[in-house]
């Protein structure tokens, strides 16, 4: 096919120029071009943000690289940012972005979104989310710390125009900073954002680092000017306290308390009953070891999902594989369609080099309602919808296999219509399974306490997945 203009995808973003006329000599300008698609320098996220994220082509990014011989992953040791730069107050507005994708108007930029059976693919939308930030300057490096929830409001019932948006909310002149984000049905030009519009709400928090020295590095304090700014900044010092908390209490440096161990023993009980021969308990159909759950895929990271600084891969993309991943694993567990309900509090652990392997292993740890409660807890076991929590972790080795480190922990929370259930039944799968049943103790208080959360039957209505 010949090149055809398309006006449409290159206003917005999703292809280029042809260049053709540059690359072949002038007596051939009347012939045809071999390539029927346009140049996409890296893949995933739209073009807006792509050319926010990435502004170095990486031929030219690894050409430095080598001439200088250093290790970009590694440190050099040298302060490359004054710890004492002068850092003035910003406001809140000041980080303030936002972007339209039109779906509904291009029919080849919606194609990049949806998934076989014609609903958007969430997972590409939290890679567009995680390139949205600016605070800090080029100056430093900002990486992503930890995604401290991603929640569905209002479920999309229809394809839209959507508009994703976010600022700095939390900020205190420390490295570390908090970003709240949506994704929102795009309102009509001189309308704002209806609450029942809003499709996601989330909050990622951003770490600022010495480009040489690989250390924290103080940021911008914000400066509050208003009573929404005020609620805002409030939440992001109650979400700063939860996860001191978190890992204050966590279960690699502590024992379970009297009432996990008491959930534990009762747990170890029910498996006993399952195995003796001389009981007639035996285990229901729909309960399932937690190890059988077990799914695991391995990549190489190429550089077309590389951040900003060129060497590392940017969080979105792991997000995006994670949280494929996570849905694929409550399916096959299930034996259903699972509906995305959040992403609870998930940690990036080490950066992800380019060029390196990395390995996802997804696990379901938990179901609500649960095969036992804890004493004294109301167990709905006629439940017609089950939540299902699956755990992503994920390490990276060097091709030569000769290293290996873990890069982060990600817990994805489904619905699905059904009733099943999993049981742990070694002692790391008890912990992982303790670990799940408080974090999904804390969403709950969370949501009720900000008034979010969908019912299942609502979120079936949904185009997202």
């Amino acid at each position: 096919m010949s090149c055809i203009s398309r006006p449409a995808l290159r206003r917005y973003g999703v292809i280029s120029q042809c260049n053709c006329h540059q690359l072949i000599p002038q007596s051939s300008l009347t012939r045809r071009c071999f390539h029927s698609s346009y140049p996409n320098y890296t893949d995933g996220v739209f073009r807006e943000l792509t050319e926010q994220r990435v502004r170095t082509p990486w031929i030219e990014a690894l050409r430095r690289q080598q001439a200088e011989g250093s290790d970009p992953t590694k440190a050099s040791g040298k302060p490359e940012v004054l710890a004492n730069r002068g850092l003035k107050l910003k406001r809140m507005s000041d980080s303030y972005h936002k972007v339209i994708l039109p779906l509904a108007q291009d029919p080849w930029l919606l194609d990049t979104y949806l998934n076989s059976s014609g609903h958007i693919r969430l997972g590409t939308i939290f890679m567009d989310l995680d390139a949205l930030y600016k605070h800090t300057g080029d100056s430093v490096t900002t990486v992503t710390a930890s995604c401290d929830r991603i929640t569905i409001n209002h479920p999309l019932t229809e394809i839209c125009d959507l508009e994703l948006s976010g600022k700095v909310t939390y900020a205190t002149g420390r490295s570390s900073l908090e970003i709240s984000m949506q994704v929102a049905k795009a309102p009509k030009e001189g309308e704002n954002i209806k609450n029942e519009d809003v499709l996601i709400s989330c909050t990622f928090t951003m770490v600022s680092l010495d480009p040489g020295t690989k250390k924290p590095i103080a940021v911008n304090p914000l400066i509050i000017e208003t009573p929404e700014e005020n609620r805002l900044f409030a939440l992001g010092e109650r979400n700063s306290k939860i996860r001191k908390q978190r890992n204050q209490t966590a279960l690699i440096k502590h024992t379970p308390n009297d009432l996990e161990s008491d959930l534990i023993h009762a747990f170890w009980q029910r498996q006993l009953l399952f195995h003796d021969p001389h009981d007639s308990l035996r285990k229901p159909e729909n309960v399932h070891f937690m190890d059988t759950t077990r799914l695991q895929t391995a990549m190489i990271m190429q550089p077309q999902f590389r951040n900003r600084h060129h060497f590392m891969i940017f969080g979105g993309f792991l997000l995006k594989q994670t949280f494929e991943l996570a849905f694929t694993c409550a399916a096959a567990f299930a034996h259903a369609r699972p509906t995305f309900v959040s992403l609870d509090p998930s940690t990036f652990q080490n950066p992800v080099p380019v060029g390196s392997i990395l390995y996802l292993t997804a696990t379901v740890v938990y179901t609500d309602p649960p095969l036992i409660g804890a004493p004294g807890e109301t167990v709905d076991a006629e439940s017609k919808y089950t939540r299902v929590q699956v755990r992503v972790d994920s390490k990276v080795r060097d091709v030569e296999h000769g290293r290996s480190k873990p890069t982060g922990q990600f817990n994805y929370t489904f619905t699905v219509e059904k009733s099943i259930r999993v049981m742990p039944r070694t002692y790391q799968e008890f912990m992982m399974y303790l670990d799940a049943r408080r974090r999904a103790e804390q969403v709950k208080e969370s949501v009720k306490e900000e008034g979010l959360g969908i019912r299942p039957e609502v979120a079936e209505e949904s185009v997202t997945e």
